[in-house]
């Protein structure tokens, strides 16, 4: 075996760069299957910013649509997790958290929202409706409102 294939092996073997290869292979499915996350890639009318203005936190968040489907995506920029993070979205609804860049499964803390989260009718940044989030400490999240968006 080549040393360089051989060097390969072992760096998969550790837990933190077999969870880190976990979390690529995720990502590119998502990214593939989800049409709100690359549709309208080099359109304005495929992203929007719910916020982009929260250095104090260092978080950012923002929309990725495709039509009338629409994605949210929270980063996290500093090693504190926040916990009760308000952010707005556009529709009602139960917003399923399909990518924790913090999961156990990628050899992250696991700090995140169970899975879920049931938005309030608490206008926030300009949006009729609102979530509180936990965001994971250096990470990043991906909510999708699937089917239930709108709905109250």
């Amino acid at each position: 075996m080549e040393r360089g294939a051989r060097a390969g092996l072992e760096l998969t073997a550790d837990p933190l760069h077999s969870g880190l290869q976990r979390l690529i292979t995720d990502l590119n499915r998502l990214y593939r299957e989800r049409p709100a996350l690359h549709r309208h890639d080099f359109e304005p009318a495929g992203f929007e910013w719910i916020d982009c203005h929260d250095a104090t936190q260092s978080v950012a968040s923002y929309l990725r649509k495709a039509g009338e489907r629409f994605m949210a995506g929270v980063l996290n920029f500093t090693p504190v997790p926040r916990h009760g993070y308000r952010i707005g979205v556009p529709a009602a609804g139960v917003y399923l958290e399909i990518l924790n860049s913090d999961s156990r499964h990628y050899g992250g803390s696991d700090v995140g929202n169970f899975g879920r989260i049931v938005s309030e009718p608490v206008p926030w940044m300009g949006k009729p409706h609102s979530l509180i989030v936990n965001l994971p400490p250096l990470g990043a999240l991906i909510l999708d409102p699937g089917e239930s968006a709108g709905r109250p």
